[in-house]
């Protein structure tokens, strides 16, 4: 399939051949499509808690995680160009004629050309932008007097100015606290102090970041920690990482055949969010906290946010102390006596919502064992849940697996059969959707460490289609990171405040309510 020439190169990127044929296999077979049976609901796969409940286990992640050791996994996307992409309408339609100007700005509303430049005053990054374009001799007010909107988003997007067309939202001045200003990077800096500091007032951070920001990062924490060390009494320890180039994958062809670039390279693509398991598996933590790096709100927002990642942190706890001391039992004994395989079936089936095979009941006791010890020696993740209003995203179902037992998964949209109409009713019951909201227990029941890597559903990854060079071509997603990539893990869901998520996906969600202290 490849030359000698292509051979080498895939050696040298990292990559296994063997493991490219594959891909394309992969291509030309594509992923089976995932059986839903059920949509998880309140009371059927996604836990409720009342205030009461709340508290109880709020405090239960405060008590225990003296014995914890803690950190905070945010991955940090690349350049956050997608969110500046009606700012780059405007500033390629835009001329100053009155022609353009009626055009851009005869529809009203936050998330308009309009609403972005009537409300620009109101953005954090604001007084920075006011400075650098007075450094070179303008002044903002006339400008925006002068409709000379063209200047103005030049010195948003590119490096004439504030460049932020071409930094990563985690570099971005989101919030403003009278003259302090705050990155989203900040946010995650003082988000840690209250909620994920260890015992001994530590506070571990793990970013993942594209290459070409890992310093920006680096400096701007080095810029800001000490400030909030002071003011939360902690210690930050922050660490960062690349989606490794080993995880990426071949491009093809419509065909199916290996994409050329223009010089004659192969192409490889980062193969998505999935690859960050691996990532997740260099971690050695107890629990580990997930939140993408935009999901950030100002201090005067975030009491609802500590709260749930503590209630989320205090049932993941509860959960696994159940779990481990099953385990410990189950595993140490000869037999699995009929009163312990009642217990235990009861618990994996009401608490963990896992529903077994169908006749499970009937097989020989040994083999029971073993499963419902397959079943307990797994990693586990807590998953917060918020009710659907219309955003993006993947969803809580019921999933039927190869053996014939139901699982609890995160599905997206693209994994679904939706001309399957029963596939396309679960789809469109879904009352509930993902934030990206977890926290997650790695070690098993003697504290060792999983190998994360052995529980990814290998089937369960996304072919997408892209265009490179005016050329079409077909790429390859890995299984999501809380998609397939954590499809073997033990998964509860709990719904959590919608006011607990509050993404930045394109520069005008800033003006919301949400982010203005």
């Amino acid at each position: 399939m490849f030359t000698d020439s292509q051979i080498l190169e895939i050696k040298n990127y990292g990559l296994q051949v063997e493991t490219v044929e594959k891909q394309i296999e992969r291509f030309k077979i594509g992923f089976p499509t995932i059986n839903i049976t059920a949509t998880a609901t309140i009371g059927n796969g996604i836990i409720q808690c009342d205030e009461k409940e709340a508290l109880k286990y709020a405090k239960l992640f405060d008590k225990k995680k003296k014995r914890k050791k803690i950190v905070k996994f945010v991955p940090a996307s690349g350049a956050a160009t997608r969110m500046f992409k009606m700012l780059y309408t405007m500033l390629e339609t835009y001329d100053s004629s009155e022609e353009s100007y009626k055009k851009l700005f005869s529809n009203k509303g936050l998330h308009t050309p309009a609403g972005f430049i009537e409300n620009i005053e109101k953005f954090a990054f604001f007084p920075q932008l006011s400075q650098i374009l007075a450094s070179d001799g303008y002044s903002i007010e006339e400008l925006l007097q002068k409709k000379d909107y063209t200047t103005i988003l030049t010195y948003i997007l590119t490096e004439k100015g504030l460049n932020y067309g071409n930094l990563p939202k985690g570099l971005l001045l989101f919030h403003s606290y009278g003259n302090i200003y705050r990155t989203a990077l900040e946010e995650h800096l003082v988000e840690g102090a209250l909620y994920a500091k260890n015992h001994n007032k530590d506070v571990y951070i793990h970013f993942t970041v594209s290459p070409e920001f890992i310093q920006g990062f680096k400096s701007k924490v080095a810029e800001t920690k000490y400030s909030y060390q002071e003011t939360y009494s902690v210690k930050y320890y922050t660490d960062y990482s690349i989606q490794k180039p080993s995880t990426d994958t071949i491009a093809v062809n419509v065909d199916n055949t290996p994409f050329i670039n223009n010089d004659g390279s192969l192409l490889f693509r980062p193969a998505g969010h999935g690859a960050l398991i691996e990532n997740l598996n260099d971690l050695d933590f107890d629990i580990i906290f997930i939140k993408n790096i935009d999901n950030v709100v100002p201090d005067s927002q975030k009491d609802k946010t500590i709260l749930y990642k503590k209630v989320l942190g205090g049932i993941l706890i509860h959960y696994q102390s159940a779990i481990f001391k099953f385990y410990d039992k189950i595993s140490k004994s000869k037999h699995l006596s009929d009163k312990r395989f009642r217990l235990v079936t009861k618990f994996i089936s009401e608490e963990l919502q896992f529903k077994f095979p169908e006749g499970f009941e009937t097989w020989p006791r040994n083999d029971c064992k073993e499963y419902i010890l397959g079943i307990l020696n797994r990693p586990i993740r807590v998953c917060g849940m918020v009710k659907n209003e219309g955003e993006p995203g993947g969803g809580p179902f019921f999933v039927l697996e190869k053996d014939g037992s139901q699982t609890l998964q995160i599905i997206e949209k693209a994994q679904i059969d939706t001309k399957n109409k029963q596939q396309l009713d679960f789809l469109n019951a879904s009352t509930h959707f993902n934030p990206v909201d977890l926290v997650c227990g790695i070690k098993d029941a003697n504290g060792k460490k999983y190998n994360l890597t052995e529980f990814v559903d290998a089937e369960s990854g996304i072919i997408t289609t892209k265009s490179k060079d005016g050329k079409e071509l077909k790429a390859l997603e890995l299984p999501g990171l809380w998609n397939g990539a954590m499809a073997n893990w033990n998964t509860i869901f709990v719904e959590v405040p919608i006011e607990t998520f509050n993404p930045v996906k394109e520069v005008t969600d800033l003006l919301r309510k949400e982010h203005i202290q």
